[in-house]
């Protein structure tokens, strides 16, 4: 199957300010391109690019004093299957992990393993390790707390979050990222784009966040905020939580004036 996906943004800064982007799909995704990106900048300005220590492929630029609108699209083949599940996934002892695995054990600034484990441990401890915990874990963050777009805030914390109840997507994957970290077991936050293919569509879209957890040797892809295997995730970026991988992270004062993001399905090219 083809998606369609993209976004348009408009920024406003009193001063010219430098920023990084992350909105360019992974480039473990590169393969399935169908239609490259086009990105446009309204004004025109002159950008350049780079990969982070996660492998993230990041824009850079000077965005001028005023408006500025980001345009991108692009289509991207997907096998049209849903996410992997495996029940007989393992975890593997951290003695035993790849070395890129480690930083993804250890706390961060939206995941404070320190103030939770006590809790993972009290909760999940007892639970039989592998695949099965991990989707408790889901279960139970997933009941835990109350989606609400209007009680977002952008320094909420994974602790906050078990305590407030309420937060959108990237609440519910910090916590649950925090909650496997706890129980030594890596994992790491993801956003990217995520359709309504195969659900009833929820408008407004908007970019997503969920977590790829390390079990049976491979990461897989857990989503405590819709708790179901879905169709056709799109991976923009990797990192330990959402500090590493804002979509745009601004040097300086900005207003966001608009936001618009698309991911549908289409026929052909």
């Amino acid at each position: 199957m083809l998606i369609r996906y993209g976004y348009e943004i408009t920024l406003n800064c009193l001063q010219p300010t430098a920023m990084v982007c992350l909105l360019s799909v992974h480039e473990d995704r590169k393969a399935d391109i169908r239609v490259p990106e086009k990105l446009y900048f309204t004004p025109d300005i002159p950008s350049t690019t780079y990969h982070d220590m996660f492998g993230n492929r990041c824009r850079r630029f000077v965005a001028p004093a005023g408006d500025l609108t980001l345009w991108g699209d692009a289509t991207i083949e997907d096998d049209e299957q849903l996410d992997p599940e495996d029940w007989g996934a393992v975890e593997t002892p951290v003695a035993d992990l790849p070395d890129d695995c480690l930083v993804y054990l250890m706390g961060s600034r939206y995941c404070e393993t320190d103030r939770l484990s006590q809790i993972a441990w009290d909760m999940f401890g007892t639970t039989p390790p592998g695949w099965g915990r991990v989707q408790k874990i889901c279960d139970f963050v997933h009941g835990h707390i109350h989606f609400d777009y209007m009680q977002a805030r952008a320094t909420r914390t994974a602790f906050e979050a078990f305590n407030e109840r309420v937060g959108v997507c990237r609440d519910f994957a910090h916590l649950a990222v925090a909650l496997c970290r706890c129980l030594n077991i890596p994992a790491r936050y993801v956003n990217g784009h995520l359709g309504d293919i195969g659900v009833p569509v929820v408008d407004p879209m908007d970019f997503s966040a969920w977590m790829e957890v390390y079990l049976g040797g491979r990461w897989y892809t857990f989503d405590p905020r819709n708790n179901a295997r879905r169709i056709g995730r799109i991976v923009i970026a990797r990192g330990r939580d959402a500090t590493d991988i804002p979509l745009i992270n601004s040097f300086g004062p900005h207003i966001l004036k608009s936001f618009r993001v698309w991911t549908y399905e289409v026929a052909s090219i």
